[in-house]
């Protein structure tokens, strides 16, 4: 049996060079790559097809969440890791919806990512003690509520709708972006999407929008 090929994916250089020390003089792992963004990560993806991929959450451009969805959606045999230094249900939620295959922070030790890796690329999910923690007590019990979802206006998508309460209550694509840990790009991409479904010109007829039809309160703003 060959090598775990490994991709490595951070925006900073230490950290991909202290992960590899990691892993290195492993018998049954092998580095392919180490690659500084999402897009990159992409790209890699597309040319070498890791086994599994060891990938930064929060990183300049595509985000590891969006980067994640994508690889997922290409070819969702690659195995994804998440490394953080949050560890926030915000965060724990964003990556289990996107598919991830475990999620550990970045101060983890040694001989606990080597198990992550072999547990995952074995087929299993590998979550340490405190992501498991909030996954629990947090996610399933929202993920229960959501399940009497409001009809989405004017066939808008679930991240459709949910741009058009972000924007509506006064947040920028910046700040958009960040809650819902996708590009800026992504998110000026959803409300022309948006806009051409309801009918609207800009984002002040998006709040109009929002208010009329009781998707906000004007409380909110």
């Amino acid at each position: 049996m060959g090598k775990i090929k490994l991709l490595l994916v951070d925006d900073h250089k230490l950290i991909r060079e202290g992960v590899k020390s990691m892993v290195e003089n492993t018998e049954d792992l092998s580095v392919i790559g180490s690659v500084s963004s999402g897009e990159d990560s992409i790209n890699e993806v597309r040319e070498n097809r890791p086994d599994i991929i060891l990938m930064d959450i929060m990183m300049g451009g595509m985000t590891g969440i969006e980067a994640t969805r994508w690889i997922k959606e290409f070819d969702p045999t690659i195995k994804i890791i998440l490394l953080t230094m949050e560890i926030s249900k915000e965060y724990v939620s964003a990556g289990i919806k996107s598919g991830v295959d475990g999620y550990l922070p970045k101060d983890v030790d040694r001989d606990t990512l080597l198990d992550a890796i072999r547990t995952v690329s074995s087929g299993g999910r590998f979550f340490n003690d405190a992501i498991l923690k909030l996954v629990f007590e947090d996610f399933y019990s929202k993920e229960k509520q959501k399940s009497s979802d409001k009809k989405l206006p004017n066939d808008l998508t679930k991240r459709e709708y949910e741009i058009l309460v972000q924007v509506a209550t006064g947040k920028t694509n910046k700040e958009v972006g960040e809650t819902l840990f996708i590009s800026i790009k992504t998110v000026e991409t959803h409300k022309t999407h948006i806009m051409e479904k309801l009918g609207l010109r800009n984002t002040a007829e998006m709040v109009k929008y929002a208010i009329k039809n009781n998707i906000i309160s004007i409380d909110s703003l």
